[in-house]
């Protein structure tokens, strides 16, 4: 009877060793393996994440202050851009607005983003123009210039697209209203789209910040 009582007993602690050999194992697995989350869902912020983020493509332009910048440029920092123009009547100042709004929104303790004017109109957006412009939303606010296909190029992968057209002699620019978020790699990481709010945009970044950091923790680990 003692025999079969310690026979029993050890069954049992063998089996509760086993499971618990397995539950170790699993956990480790999971950490060793670091499966990146997945992108957020971000629909009722008007915001579409990539799950993997898109290069931008190759360009060499001119900032507000004349100086020459490339996509390596852009890594170190997350970086709102939109694609406009200067003399843009509506759409342009008001999305500016928004973002200078969305600029004093966020928290101390994210990091601080710059945002981005890529010109549709280098004919006659110069850098001291584009730095007058930027300058009137803050010391995060720049603009690029350039060659008009090298910029037609960029716009299209940050998912822009814009268009000339003349009417009544006067050029007109036909462009692309919804903000690119690019992360500290230098590239696209998330698209927003119009109508802006700049609670929600504030919102939308935190979220995605978060998304990436917890991402890049895992890798690190």
């Amino acid at each position: 009877m003692n025999s079969s009582i310690r026979l029993t007993l050890f069954c049992l602690l063998l089996i509760v060793v086993l499971i618990f050999a397995l539950v170790v194992g699993r956990q480790v697995f999971l950490v060793g393996s670091q499966e990146p989350i997945p992108a957020p869902e971000l629909t009722e912020l008007n915001t579409y994440v990539y799950d993997q983020p898109r290069q931008l493509a190759e360009f060499t332009l001119t900032n507000e202050n004349g100086e020459t910048v490339t996509r390596e440029s852009l890594k170190g920092r997350w970086t709102f851009a939109f694609v406009g123009y200067t003399n843009c009547p509506d759409i342009c100042p008001a999305a500016m607005a928004n973002l200078r709004r969305t600029e004093q929104l966020l928290p101390d303790e994210l990091p601080q983003p710059e945002y981005l004017l890529v010109s549709a109109d280098p004919e006659h957006d110069t850098p001291e123009k584009l730095r007058e412009y930027t300058d009137f939303f803050g010391e995060r606010f720049h603009g690029l210039t350039g060659d008009l296909e090298t910029l037609r190029a960029l716009a299209k992968s940050l998912g822009a697209v814009f268009l000339h057209r003349e009417v009544d002699g006067e050029l007109l620019v036909d462009h692309s209203g919804h903000f690119a978020l690019l992360n500290p790699d230098g590239e696209l990481a998330a698209v927003i789209q119009p109508p802006h709010n700049p609670e929600q945009l504030a919102e939308a970044f935190e979220r995605i910040y978060q998304w990436a950091k917890t991402n890049r923790d895992r890798v690190s680990s």
